[in-house]
């Protein structure tokens, strides 16, 4: 047997010589390792397949997805999935809170003007106190006989206007005395008519009592004239020991002021008291 490079060479027809053993021995373990390195490649080769999978779904579940939702996406998208943010709430149809009510509509007609009203309600208590001022009250009086308690042009001018009735209130501080009467309308523009009918011939009677003397009957006084809603209001001031009244009495013009002033709030007060009591009932 001649070895050439390459190790030993079977004949083809070299038929009657035993077979080498350890020549088949190694190709058998050659051919097996070769089969064991293939399976674990496909192993591997199956593995990182499957783990790009995962990884693509996931990734694709946090970007695009429409992706996901293509056939053998592992997620769908998020407009299958529920959301409570996007569940939809009761609705309510819009409501309009009606206007706030006007406390002069209250004031300027009988119509609604149903408070009662004396001389109590106007002129409350014993004093006034008003603009760091304080004044006593004297006598008070209500009539439903507008033109006796008035003296001159003044008792046609309630007349024909339809002065349903007149309350007064004298109030005083040292010798000054001023009467204000408050004249009561059916409507605004009745006693804004009064108010621009007045020419000052005559006046709104002085009351005295409680206290009080005659004042304003056979002196210089001095009368005053407004209206505020269905109210027109008329003062007549002076002196309680029998002097003239002139342009220098500081202190009794102040005291006329103030009991206008008082009666325009008193008065506008009233219309915001039913106001507010019309609101609360609905």
């Amino acid at each position: 047997m001649s070895f050439g490079q390459g190790g030993p060479a079977w004949g083809s027809g070299d038929s009657g010589g035993a077979p080498d053993w350890a020549a088949l021995a190694e190709a058998s373990e050659a051919r097996a390792r070769k089969k064991r390195w293939m399976l674990i490649g496909g192993a591997v080769v199956a593995t990182l397949a499957v783990g790009s999978a995962v990884a693509w779904a996931i990734v694709s579940s946090g970007g695009d997805s429409t992706a996901a939702n293509k056939p053998g996406g592992a997620l769908s998208s998020s407009a299958d999935i529920p959301s409570e943010g996007r569940t939809a709430g009761p609705t309510f149809a819009e409501t309009t809170p009606p206007p706030p009510l006007n406390p002069d509509d209250f004031i300027d007609s009988a119509a609604k003007d149903k408070a009662p009203l004396t001389a109590d309600a106007l002129f409350p208590g014993p004093t006034l106190a008003f603009n760091g001022r304080a004044y006593k009250k004297g006598a008070t009086s209500r009539t439903t006989d507008c033109a006796s308690v008035a003296t001159k042009g003044l008792v046609a001018v309630l007349k024909k206007n339809g002065c349903t009735q007149v309350i007064r209130a004298t109030y005083t501080k040292g010798s000054d005395a001023v009467t204000i009467g408050v004249a009561v309308f059916d409507t605004k523009a009745a006693a804004t008519r009064t108010k621009e009918a007045y020419d000052f011939n005559g006046a709104i009677l002085s009351l005295p009592g409680s206290g009080v003397p005659t004042f304003c009957r056979t002196t210089v006084c001095r009368w005053t004239a407004n209206s505020v809603g269905r109210y027109a209001y008329f003062t007549n001031g002076g002196h309680t020991n029998g002097k003239d009244a002139t342009k220098r009495d500081t202190s009794l013009y102040a005291l006329g002021d103030d009991l206008q002033a008082y009666t325009f709030q008193q008065i506008k007060q009233r219309g915001a008291a039913q106001a507010s009591a019309a609101a609360t009932a609905g």
